[in-house]
């Protein structure tokens, strides 16, 4: 069964796994520490979910992030580990019963190639939108920042993927914090990258938060542990505190991209760290 939001169904839908550097993950938190959460492989990977948000209302059907996709070569196939072999987008939307032409709402929260890979595919050997009739909400501030990538993470972003989009006429820019829909709101956060946008969908009663690169895994849910790939470390650091202790205070549940085991929990502070409080099933 979906977990719901008031009139809202929310559904898991996962592209798959692929893999990362476990250090990248954690930045400068010891293996000794993050391998007791993530056995890491014999190239110092560890594998990740692709896991996608999607939230039906009626006849609107929003998808937060779709995945890392199917078009990649088999060197970066391989670098990644990625795999599809158990779970991607199109059995996963047949299993919550929506086709990719019903999608209207597509939310981006930041063109980083494992987000945003699913935008796009190939039919009949050209590029085509993967969700025709989606409007792809981004903000503004991000799709500038992908176009002119620093050193540090540029190798995050795929050109092809945002010039397809480009030319689709989908593309809208948001800027800043908005209601997309009531009940279904886009909040920025600034440390991962710059103009990430992350959701959140209530009905009042029950808040659910969709948390993206901010807090990847539940092993991210500790202040410190942050990713190498932040570009403002410190800033994640804050935003974390400040989302955490709301969701421990109020109540929310928190949705995890990146966590292979764990698609959502509630949270509650534990000698003076945010510890998961109880899984929830989505």
């Amino acid at each position: 069964m979906p977990l719901r939001a008031g009139k809202f169904e929310l559904h898991e839908v996962r592209d798959g796994t692929f893999a990362l550097d476990g250090g990248a993950m954690f930045g400068v938190v010891p293996r000794v520490l993050w391998e007791k959460k993530f056995a890491p492989d014999e190239k110092n990977r560890i594998t990740l979910g692709l896991r996608c948000l999607l939230i039906v209302e009626g006849k609107r059907k929003i998808l937060v992030d779709c995945g890392i996709g199917r078009r990649w070569d088999a060197k970066h196939a391989e670098m990644y580990r990625i795999d599809h072999g158990q779970l991607d987008l199109d059995r996963e939307l047949a299993r919550a019963k929506v086709k990719r032409e019903e999608i209207t709402d597509v939310i981006i929260t930041h063109l980083h190639f494992d987000h945003v890979g699913g935008l796009t595919r190939e039919e009949g050997g050209k590029v085509a939108m993967s969700f025709p009739n989606a409007t792809c909400h981004l903000q503004r501030r991000n799709w500038v920042w992908a176009h002119h990538a620093s050193e540090k993470d540029a190798g995050s972003f795929r050109a092809a993927t945002y010039e397809a989009l480009e030319r689709s006429g989908r593309l809208h820019l948001l800027e800043g914090a908005t209601e997309l829909c009531p009940g279904v709101d886009i909040f920025v956060s600034e440390g991962h990258t710059v103009g990430l946008q992350l959701v959140k969908v209530s009905d009042g009663d029950q808040t659910v938060a969709f948390c993206g690169d901010l807090v990847p895994t539940t092993a991210h849910l500790r202040a410190a542990w942050v990713m190498a790939y932040d570009l403002y470390p410190l800033t994640t650091i804050e935003e974390k505190k400040m989302l955490l202790a709301q969701a421990a205070e109020e109540g929310w549940v928190l949705f995890f991209e990146h966590d292979p085991n764990v698609a959502a929990c509630t949270v509650k502070e534990d000698q003076g760290e945010v510890v998961v409080n109880e899984v929830v099933k989505v």
